[in-house]
């Protein structure tokens, strides 16, 4: 018996959309016909799927090309065009795996914004809902419709023969991920689950590293946040919470993308993250290795963020002022530069200098438990020592 749930229902919605534009319809219209065909087959069968075709996915296909073909010739006369159809396709295996990537290529074309990419991502291929990438994004529906319809006339004259961007699809996906958990959507997990979809798609090994990544900082979320919501850093988290499967499979995934010798910069940030899943406390984190990654890392993206990352970690490398020294070659101005200082400045006992730099880190801040943390550190700074009553 075939359960027509999410996580059924889901992984076919690429597939299916790149069946009706191979065979010729524009994107926008075959997005719309599968969205259709899928509130008719819940409609058709229930949740439980008692009874669904064996062959759901080819269902879907024979249902959502009908609607495409309705809406075709309802509009042939306004539209002043016509599909030519030989036969009514027969229902059946319809399994094109170029399908499923072509619409993930689609979604990230480079033509789009970012967060136009993002949402039709999550639409046409996470398969999910309008009001639920609208609640995700934190956003009214009217609006998220809007911006998913704009996306799609953008890509509407877009050839699915073209071939695709890996590169823009990846980081898509890693917006999507670090979007985390809103709504009644978990994004980030949303993110996993395409990412190894395109992973075993695409056979390529910075894919399987973004993969990596994902699953290995996905695993220390049950200790990164404390329960009145407030962020934990990643020297205090309860490293008995991280998820060990995660890592696992984390470490190995990563593993056989390095070994293929065509190291990306997503490589190279999971063999960061799998340096800190490796040591059992922050104390025993090998640093040093650490910090020779982010060499490489620099190498590869010339990112300012990553030089600042590279600063704190040989801080704690080599100590706080060689770490001082470093970050004095990364532009103050950057987000989290006040933070990084404050720190390695309280790291070299300069308390007073810390206190402040944590202020004014909590005053840049982005986000409100970003804030608390750093409000909390300047407070604890500045508080007296507590005398020892005997």
């Amino acid at each position: 018996m075939t359960v027509l749930d999410a996580a059924t229902l889901r992984p076919l919605v690429p597939a299916v959309i790149g069946v009706l534009v191979r065979r010729g319809a524009d994107f926008a219209a075959a997005e719309d016909a599968v969205q259709e065909a899928l509130v008719d087959a819940w409609r058709t069968f229930g949740e439980d799927g008692s009874a669904a075709p064996r062959d759901l996915k080819g269902w879907l296909v024979t249902v959502a090309w009908r609607r495409f073909l309705d809406v075709v010739r309802s509009d042939a006369a306004r539209q002043r065009r016509e599909v030519v159809v030989d036969a009514e396709p027969v229902r059946g295996p319809a399994e094109n795996a170029d399908d499923t990537l072509r619409i993930f290529f689609l979604c990230a074309h480079p033509a789009l914004t970012p967060t136009s990419a993002v949402a039709l991502t999550l639409r046409a291929v996470g398969g999910l809902t309008t009001r639920q990438v609208a609640d995700a994004y934190l956003v009214p529906e009217a609006t998220m419709a809007q911006r998913i319809s704009r996306a799609k006339r953008t890509i509407a004259a877009r050839s699915l023969d073209r071939p695709g961007d890996l590169t823009t699809v990846r980081r898509v996906l890693y917006l999507v991920f670090n979007e985390g958990y809103t709504g009644d959507v978990d994004l980030a997990a949303e993110a996993i689950r395409l990412t190894r979809e395109l992973a075993a798609l695409a056979r390529d090994p910075e894919t399987d590293g973004l993969l990596a990544l994902m699953l290995l900082h996905h695993a220390r979320r049950p200790a990164r946040t404390r329960a009145d919501g407030s962020l934990v850093p990643l020297a205090e988290q309860d490293r008995g919470l991280w998820d060990t499967a995660l890592v696992a499979e984390g470490v190995a995934v990563l593993q056989a993308a390095l070994a293929q010798d065509r190291r990306g910069e997503f490589q190279l940030q999971a063999a960061i993250a799998a340096l800190h899943a490796d040591a059992r406390t922050a104390e025993e984190t090998d640093w040093v290795q650490v910090v020779q990654w982010y060499d490489e890392l620099l190498e590869v993206t010339g990112s300012p963020v990553v030089r600042l990352n590279r600063a704190v970690a040989v801080g704690e490398a080599d100590g706080a002022r060689a770490g001082l020294a470093a970050l004095a070659e990364v532009d103050p101005a950057l987000p989290r530069h006040r933070a990084a200082s404050a720190y390695l400045h309280e790291k070299d006992g300069d308390l007073a200098t810390a206190a402040r730099l944590y202020a004014e880190a909590a005053a840049l801040a982005t986000s409100q438990p970003e804030r608390t943390h750093l409000t909390k550190q300047a407070a604890r700074l500045n508080s007296p020592p507590r005398k020892v009553v005997e």
